[in-house]
């Protein structure tokens, strides 16, 4: 494994407060973290994003309020799910300033943005980042 830890969240929410300060507090552990450090980048996923997913050894996946407003964010998250299911990749969600429930249950802002992004993407890509995102929001979390 590259990378000790993958860091996936949404830029405008955590990027300069609870994303910045965790990743400083593994790097000053000497835990390496992959963090895409390009301000919230375009719909389509880079693959040094996806090869910095595969390479890790655990994905930490921080939930906020609009972290299913981005394609970007739930392609990442399908990703670390695939990794999870047949690489073993641990996975931890984080659940930043967020009801965890609504996310298990895909309510509020999360609800919202994927009916948003059915009109936009397709119901069967749609369908994947539901799956992915109630299966990595019932692990167990904090």
């Amino acid at each position: 494994m590259k990378h000790d830890v993958f860091i996936s969240f949404r830029g405008t929410d955590t990027r300069y407060s609870f994303t910045s300060h965790l990743y400083d507090a593994l790097q000053r552990k000497q835990i390496d973290a992959y963090i895409d450090d390009k301000l919230d980048g375009g719909e389509k996923i880079e693959p040094a994003i996806l090869e910095g997913i595969e390479e890790s050894f655990i994905s930490v996946v921080i939930f906020s309020e609009n972290y299913a407003d981005s394609t970007f964010c739930l392609r990442e998250l399908s990703k670390i799910l695939e990794c999870m299911e047949t690489k073993q990749q641990m996975v931890l969600p984080v659940f930043y300033r967020l009801d965890p429930c609504q996310v298990q249950n895909l309510t509020g802002s999360y609800g919202d943005a994927l009916c948003k992004h059915e009109k936009d993407c397709g119901s069967k890509e749609v369908e994947s980042w539901r799956h992915a995102l109630k299966e990595i929001a019932n692990l167990k979390h904090y």
